[in-house]
């Protein structure tokens, strides 16, 4: 319990006495759910730009309203949409077939939710990649008589990915900021610890001061991991582009 005058370096320390061992954990889920989210939004890009470049007529349709979709409506939207009306239909499904109700649970929803919605832009970042390569390139391979599987192994994915990363990196960024909007669904992520640590402190303590620090601490926090994550992301596009020519 916080004293009426409990100073600031206190309220930020770690134990029962400050928040600075909640905001610590906050932030770890926070990079959890973004690091999980984006895996699983880089799995169905690829799915999705390989479906819209080679799939059949019903494939591309279904890839392009999905990319649609997803791109047209509110990230807040669709989280509340996938996630409520998702666990209600699941749970109909179940409750259809004899079986009980099942409690989704936060952390893997958030996840699920935001890759769903990060594999979307990833399929258009992809494709437009791909599409980058020179076609003589995979006319080679195929010429070689690679399959499928081991063409895109060993020429597509390599010769791609220079002029995906820097898209990817944008939405790596966008999915750290969007695992905020996943506090809806009851995930305390770094945001969500945040308020309801600012919340308790303005009704114990009374004083702005202290709400702006913890904002402030909150969004230093988001900036520490933006420009680590644009470091990291140019150290692999110099890697990605070994013994191209670079511009001058």
């Amino acid at each position: 319990m916080l004293a009426a005058s409990t100073s600031i370096f206190t309220m930020l320390s770690w134990g029962d006495q400050g928040y600075g061992d909640e905001i610590a954990l906050g932030t770890l889920v926070t990079l959890q759910v973004s690091f999980l989210a984006y895996l699983l939004g880089f799995a169905i890009g690829l799915v999705g730009a390989v479906g819209k470049l080679a799939g059949g007529a019903i494939t591309r349709g279904a890839f392009n309203v999905y990319t649609t979709l997803v791109r047209a409506v509110p990230e807040l939207v669709l989280i509340l949409l996938l996630y409520y009306a998702g666990s209600d239909s699941l749970n109909r499904l179940l409750g259809g077939v004899g079986l009980g109700p099942v409690r989704i649970n936060a952390l893997v929803a958030g996840i699920v939710v935001l890759g769903f919605v990060q594999g979307a832009y990833q399929t258009e970042v992809i494709r437009a990649a791909i599409q980058a390569i020179p076609i003589g390139q995979i006319e080679a391979a195929r010429a070689y008589g690679m399959g499928p599987l081991l063409r895109f192994r060993r020429v597509v994915l390599p010769a791609m990915l220079p002029f995906a990363i820097p898209g990817l990196a944008n939405l790596w960024l966008n999915a750290t900021k969007d695992s905020a909007l996943i506090s809806v669904v009851g995930l305390s992520e770094l945001a969500l610890t945040t308020k309801q640590a600012a919340g308790y402190i303005k009704y114990t303590q009374g004083n702005p001061l202290y709400l702006l620090v913890f904002y402030a601490l909150t969004a230093a926090i988001y900036l520490a991991i933006s420009l680590a994550s644009n470091q990291f992301f140019a150290w692999l596009e110099r890697r990605t582009r070994r013994g191209q020519r670079q511009p001058a």
